[in-house]
């Protein structure tokens, strides 16, 4: 009887294997702000006080599955390193932010703010109660030229901004 259970396998795979046809990748639609993140792809470097370049890189930002995601890890290496995922749905720019709290803040972009800002907006989240528990609530990355943006971020607690808890970087595109 195993005979008969391994023959019909064996001669599935060798056809799958053996057929020239690729799995068709499904077209995701063009989104202004989703080709604008892509445009970020590379290692950002924070910049002092002074707008000089620091040797800190304060983002990372990698376009991964055939172009459909764009993963962005804040402070790459340091111990509160984050990352969120950045992908379109339908015709939304989303993102899911994997915080160093251990919840998961949904994003969406705010279209009206393109083209030189990429501002998101919550919408909605896991593993937390986003009318109490601490939260990275809303974020926009302000692009000034090419070479240089601000990133920010605003944390909520209890249903609203967190005093101490929002932050605005100055980076520079460090080159290769």
């Amino acid at each position: 009887m195993l005979r008969y259970v391994i023959l019909p396998a064996v001669l599935f795979v060798g056809v799958a294997l053996a057929a020239d046809d690729k799995p068709a990748m499904k077209e995701t639609a063009k989104n202004p702000g989703f080709e604008k993140l892509k445009s970020l792809a590379g290692d950002w470097l924070k910049l002092d006080d002074k707008g000089n370049p620091t040797d800190s890189v304060g983002l990372s930002f990698k376009v991964t599955s055939a172009g459909k995601a764009v993963q962005e890890t804040i402070v790459p290496g340091q111990q509160m390193e984050m990352v969120t995922m950045y992908y379109v749905d339908g015709k939304d720019l989303k993102g899911v932010h994997y915080c160093a709290m251990g919840n998961q803040p949904h994003l969406k972009l705010d279209p009206s703010a393109l083209p030189n800002t990429l501002k998101f907006d919550f919408d909605g989240g896991s593993n937390m109660d986003p009318a109490k528990d601490m939260h990275m609530h809303e974020g926009a990355y302000k692009i000034i030229d090419a070479d240089h943006i601000e990133a920010s971020w605003q944390g909520y607690v209890n249903g609203k901004p967190a005093e101490g808890h929002g932050m605005t970087l100055k980076l520079v595109r460090k080159k290769k």
